[in-house]
């Protein structure tokens, strides 16, 4: 051992103790740790494997592998039970993103439906769908919705190129 190697080895420890009861400390600043919220996590793997997930307000929107295909699934956070969503989820129709409003009457939907990709808008007190066309041509891959229902963000392909493009909704 090398004179005053015991010295530095000392100071070594003294600063790595100090930098550990300063990240303690900084790991007390932040509060807890973010844990699930285990109810509805179970009410989740109940509906089967899930995937692009919209939270607005009490709604939570996603993607829902039921029964071998996917399905958009609304669930009401304050009962964590699913939303009826007639008219929506067809056999034929691959959904691949979703998003929700506030209220949730409005969800847009991004799905593949007979080798096409396109977006839509679907209104629960109506049930009904309404096919939003892009203007200029493009592919929409992923949407979100705003949160008073007025407006979409969409993520499309155009030439190779992604893009975002805003749609106002009346």
């Amino acid at each position: 051992m090398m004179k005053g190697s015991g010295k530095r080895q000392g100071l070594r420890l003294g600063l790595l103790a100090g930098g550990l009861g300063a990240l303690t400390s900084l790991n007390g600043c932040m509060g807890t740790v973010p844990q699930p919220v285990f109810p509805l996590d179970r009410r989740l793997e109940e509906l089967g494997p899930s995937r692009a997930p919209s939270l607005v307000g009490p709604w939570l929107a996603l993607i829902s592998n039921r029964g071998g295909r996917d399905q958009v699934v609304l669930l009401n956070l304050e009962d964590q039970r699913p939303v009826p969503l007639p008219g929506l989820n067809r056999p034929d129709a691959q959904p691949l993103s979703v998003g929700v409003e506030a209220k949730g009457e409005r969800l847009a939907v991004v799905r593949q439906l007979e080798g096409r990709t396109e977006l839509l808008l679907y209104r629960r007190r109506l049930m009904s769908s309404q096919i939003i066309t892009m203007n200029p041509q493009g592919v929409p891959r992923r949407v979100m919705l705003r949160a008073d229902g007025r407006e979409l963000a969409v993520e499309v392909s155009r030439d190779g190129h992604w893009q975002v493009d805003l749609i106002e909704l009346p």
